[in-house]
């Protein structure tokens, strides 16, 4: 794969003179056109107001149909030769080929058949889209409506994928399904008046008695349709799915886990790097992290070991907030500052702005310290950094900036609404789920806030490379667990002796992994990548480096795998030695 895509790839500022488009031209147009309407989600962000009334189709009918489609796609790709191509062209080319193979091999291991996991999954795909829909109108208030009311359908579906699993022996372990077991009964046992579906009606701008008429309207749908089919979803995980639980927990223990696992770290990482070559990195980073961690530490006068300090750093009362609201507070001061640096580091920034909420109260107790929600342009939707405000005495303020960094500014929010606000570049690329890219992004975002002073002092500091620790022994765990066959203890170790985080942060991203497996990967691989790149582009360029212009080389192609962002950088720094 890494040979065909450096063989696709454009040259980005030569472009020939009889570039012949019109037929790549076309296929991009076809693919976006079929794409869009079988992700309504997407779709709807691009402003189709029909898909916000829909949820995706996951009958295994409807994915034999898009392997057909796949395949057809792939052929018409074939069949165009690059060399006549423009730039932007080739780019598209390049960028559709890992696309598509990347469809097909979903398909081929049918990742349908595990449809959730400790961190979300299908069953939480309506809270997400409640947490990010407006309803402007009455015709909104309806697609809103209509959405619920495909739930049935769209339960019973994901429900029969996990039925294929367990007649395959393919299936999530014990821990993670007693996870998902716990929140499908809390679901279920919701009042429908009380239930977080009805949060767009929150704000709604239309008639004050229609808003009413419609959310009593949206209750009977609930009641009627949404619950039964949660409490047969908790119904289904409890006497069929718990008993069936896979007995290790690493996805190599799976029939076919071995390619399976492979194929997940060269997805999430978008490398051709090795389950082994993975794990050695991660050792490598942990423990030149540790070595920095010393350095910090004794700038703080602290006169114990790393131990004693981390054990100090989880109970000091003073590095944790004593309400939900001052927590809420201090990442909304932090995004400020930030957002105070951001053009002297950035020469495009997006239009859409992002907001700081909590994290749901529905799902926090189970949820990661912090996320972000995209935003939606086209419907008016700014972002989210999501604060996670329960359990206070384990978000430890000395972490707040970092996290910040990562979710909101520079990281997620701009990356993604700059993505979401390219013109002329296709919504298969602007929706790519490149994870190395933007994962890797966000955490070169959490560095690159030593250089724009973010960090006040040596506890948010080590806080910083704590985090950067954490997502080191992310490679170390998540190859441990599901390629070396390592138990729970083992991965936890890392985390416990190498990072700060705290053991309710420890316990939830532990059952990420084992119930995601390879997605951990992307984080530090993208970032030594983007990182390398700069670094690359600094000493090629001297005194002619623009951090501004080079964020603008990474970040204006939308979402890449490694090897085309690569590609892409090594034309911009030859472009800028050449004066261009």
């Amino acid at each position: 794969m890494r040979c065909l895509l450096i063989a696709l790839i454009f040259t980005l500022f030569a472009t020939p003179a009889f570039a012949d488009d019109a037929a790549m031209n076309r296929l991009v147009a076809d693919y976006d056109a079929y794409a869009l309407s079988q992700n309504p989600i997407e779709a709807g962000h691009e402003g189709d107001r029909k898909a916000l009334s829909r949820l995706p189709d996951v009958s295994p009918g409807q994915e034999t149909l898009r392997k057909s489609a796949y395949e057809e796609f792939k052929a018409r790709l074939n069949a165009i030769d690059p060399a006549g191509l423009s730039d932007e062209a080739r780019l598209n080319r390049a960028f559709l080929a890992w696309t598509l193979d990347r469809r097909l091999q979903s398909l081929a291991f049918d990742e349908d058949r595990l449809p959730f996991n400790s961190d979300g999954g299908f069953d939480q795909d309506l809270n997400y889209l409640a947490a990010t829909t407006n309803l402007d109108t009455e015709d909104d208030a309806r697609a809103w409506i209509a959405r619920l009311s495909a739930a049935p359908r769209y339960y019973a579906d994901n429900i029969d994928n996990a039925r294929r699993g367990i007649a395959a022996r393919f299936t999530q372990p014990r821990m993670t399904n007693e996870v998902v077991l716990a929140r499908a009964k809390a679901a279920a046992a919701t009042p429908p008046e009380a239930d977080p579906l009805l949060k767009p009606f929150t704000g709604a701008k239309f008639a004050p008695d229609q808003v009413a008429a419609l959310r009593a309207e949206a209750i009977a749908v609930i009641r009627d349709k949404v619950r039964p089919a949660q409490r047969d979803f908790a119904v289904f995980v409890e006497k069929e799915y718990l008993p069936a639980s896979r007995k290790a927990l690493g996805v190599r223990s799976l029939p076919g886990g071995e390619a399976y696992y492979r194929w997940l770290v060269h997805d999430h990482t978008t490398t051709d790097l090795t389950p082994d070559q993975i794990h050695a990195i991660g050792l490598s980073e942990v423990a030149r992290i540790r070595a920095e961690m010393q350095g910090v530490m004794a700038e703080t006068g602290f006169k114990g070991d790393l131990p004693a300090f981390i054990a100090m750093l989880r109970k000091d009362p003073r590095f944790y907030a004593t309400s939900r609201q001052q927590l809420l507070e201090k990442a909304s001061e932090i995004a400020k500052r930030i957002d105070d640096k951001l053009p002297r580091y950035f020469a495009t920034l997006p239009r859409l702005t992002y907001g700081v909420r909590p994290v749901p109260a529905e799902i926090e107790e189970t949820y990661t310290t912090g996320r972000y929600f995209e935003g939606a342009p086209k419907l008016g939707i700014a972002g989210g950094y999501m604060v996670n405000t329960s359990h206070l005495d384990q978000r430890a303020l000395y972490e707040l900036p970092a996290l910040t960094l990562h979710e909101a500014a520079p990281g997620h929010h701009i990356q993604i609404a700059l993505g979401q606000e390219l013109q002329g570049v296709p919504a298969f690329r602007r929706h790519a789920d490149a994870t190395a890219f933007t994962e890797g992004w966000g955490l070169y975002s959490e560095t690159l806030g030593l250089e724009m002073g973010i960090y006040r002092d040596p506890y948010e500091r080590f806080g910083k490379l704590s985090y950067e620790a954490w997502r080191a022994c992310r490679l170390v765990a998540d190859t441990g667990v599901h390629w070396l066959g390592w138990s729970l203890d083992q991965a936890r170790a890392c985390f416990t002796e190498n990072t700060a985080l705290s053991p309710l942060n420890i316990e939830v991203e532990l059952a990420r992994y084992v119930s995601w497996p390879g997605q951990a990967l992307a984080y530090k691989v993208g970032e030594l990548k983007i990182s390398a790149l700069r670094k690359k582009a600094e000493a090629a360029l001297g005194p002619k480096f623009d951090v501004r212009r080079f964020h603008d080389a990474v970040l204006l192609a939308g979402p890449l795998p490694l090897d085309l962002l690569e590609h892409r950088v090594d034309a911009w720094i030859a472009a800028e030695k050449a004066g261009a």
